[in-house]
Protein backbone atom coordinates (compact mmCIF):
# COMPACT_ATOMS: atom_id res chain seq x y z
CA UNK A 1 0.00 0.00 0.00
CA UNK A 2 1.09 3.81 -0.41
CA UNK A 3 -0.34 6.79 0.62
CA UNK A 4 -0.72 10.08 -1.47
CA UNK A 5 -1.56 13.35 0.02
CA UNK A 6 -1.80 16.57 -0.78
CA UNK A 7 -2.47 19.61 1.65
CA UNK A 8 -3.95 22.88 0.47
CA UNK A 9 -4.64 26.23 2.61
CA UNK A 10 -7.59 27.55 1.49
CA UNK A 11 -8.70 31.72 2.26
CA UNK A 12 -12.16 30.94 3.77
CA UNK A 13 -13.85 33.15 1.30
CA UNK A 14 -12.30 31.03 -1.26
CA UNK A 15 -13.44 27.46 0.59
CA UNK A 16 -16.51 26.99 -1.23
CA UNK A 17 -15.39 27.37 -4.89
CA UNK A 18 -12.43 24.87 -3.89
CA UNK A 19 -14.75 22.26 -2.47
CA UNK A 20 -17.15 22.76 -5.57
CA UNK A 21 -13.96 22.43 -7.93
CA UNK A 22 -13.19 19.01 -6.00
CA UNK A 23 -16.59 17.63 -6.20
CA UNK A 24 -17.50 18.53 -9.26
CA UNK A 25 -14.19 17.23 -10.64
CA UNK A 26 -13.51 14.11 -13.47
CA UNK A 27 -11.00 12.12 -11.39
CA UNK A 28 -10.35 9.62 -13.74
CA UNK A 29 -8.84 7.65 -10.59
CA UNK A 30 -10.98 4.47 -11.17
CA UNK A 31 -9.64 3.75 -14.49
CA UNK A 32 -6.11 3.78 -13.28
CA UNK A 33 -4.37 0.78 -12.40
CA UNK A 34 -3.39 0.02 -8.35
CA UNK A 35 -5.54 2.91 -7.37
CA UNK A 36 -7.79 1.85 -4.48
CA UNK A 37 -9.63 4.74 -3.08
CA UNK A 38 -9.44 8.53 -2.80
CA UNK A 39 -10.80 10.72 0.13
CA UNK A 40 -10.52 14.80 0.18
CA UNK A 41 -10.57 15.79 3.89
CA UNK A 42 -11.55 19.34 5.21
CA UNK A 43 -9.34 20.17 8.35
CA UNK A 44 -9.23 22.98 10.58
CA UNK A 45 -10.37 26.47 9.99
CA UNK A 46 -7.62 28.89 11.65
CA UNK A 47 -6.63 32.79 11.03
CA UNK A 48 -9.54 32.57 8.44
CA UNK A 49 -8.32 29.74 6.13
CA UNK A 50 -8.91 26.36 5.87
CA UNK A 51 -7.02 23.21 5.77
CA UNK A 52 -7.95 20.61 3.02
CA UNK A 53 -5.93 16.97 2.35
CA UNK A 54 -6.48 14.82 -0.70
CA UNK A 55 -5.56 11.09 0.69
CA UNK A 56 -5.44 8.63 -2.14
CA UNK A 57 -4.64 5.11 -1.73
CA UNK A 58 -2.47 3.02 -3.96
CA UNK A 59 -2.15 -0.61 -4.23
CA UNK A 60 1.64 0.19 -4.57
CA UNK A 61 4.41 3.21 -4.80
CA UNK A 62 4.71 2.25 -8.47
CA UNK A 63 1.09 2.12 -8.93
CA UNK A 64 1.11 5.91 -7.65
CA UNK A 65 4.42 6.89 -9.78
CA UNK A 66 2.46 5.14 -12.57
CA UNK A 67 -0.32 7.19 -12.19
CA UNK A 68 1.90 10.19 -12.43
CA UNK A 69 2.98 9.55 -15.51
CA UNK A 70 -0.68 8.41 -17.34
CA UNK A 71 -2.98 10.05 -19.79
CA UNK A 72 -5.55 10.32 -17.00
CA UNK A 73 -3.35 11.99 -14.70
CA UNK A 74 -2.75 14.48 -17.54
CA UNK A 75 -6.47 14.78 -18.10
CA UNK A 76 -7.28 15.05 -14.36
CA UNK A 77 -4.57 18.01 -14.24
CA UNK A 78 -5.23 19.53 -17.07
CA UNK A 79 -6.76 22.65 -15.69
CA UNK A 80 -4.83 23.05 -12.55
CA UNK A 81 -3.32 26.36 -13.24
CA UNK A 82 -6.19 28.06 -13.58
CA UNK A 83 -7.03 27.39 -10.47
CA UNK A 84 -4.24 28.29 -8.27
CA UNK A 85 -6.15 31.58 -7.19
CA UNK A 86 -7.88 28.98 -4.85
CA UNK A 87 -5.21 28.48 -2.18
CA UNK A 88 -2.06 29.74 -1.07
CA UNK A 89 1.15 28.67 -2.21
CA UNK A 90 1.35 25.42 -3.70
CA UNK A 91 0.06 22.38 -2.21
CA UNK A 92 2.13 20.33 -0.35
CA UNK A 93 2.83 16.76 -1.37
CA UNK A 94 3.56 13.83 1.02
CA UNK A 95 3.83 10.32 0.41
CA UNK A 96 3.46 7.42 2.66
CA UNK A 97 4.53 3.58 3.08
CA UNK A 98 2.94 2.14 5.99
CA UNK A 99 4.73 -0.04 8.55
CA UNK A 100 1.45 -1.21 10.39
CA UNK A 101 -1.98 -1.13 9.90
CA UNK A 102 -4.84 -2.57 11.98
CA UNK A 103 -8.24 -3.13 10.87
CA UNK A 104 -11.78 -3.42 12.43
CA UNK A 105 -12.23 -7.39 11.87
Amino acid sequence: MYIAMNRFTVPIENAQAFEDLWLGRDSHLKEVPGFVEFHMLKGPESDGKVLYASHTVWESEAAFLGWTKSEAFRAAHKDAGTTKALYEGAPSFEGFAPIQHIAKD
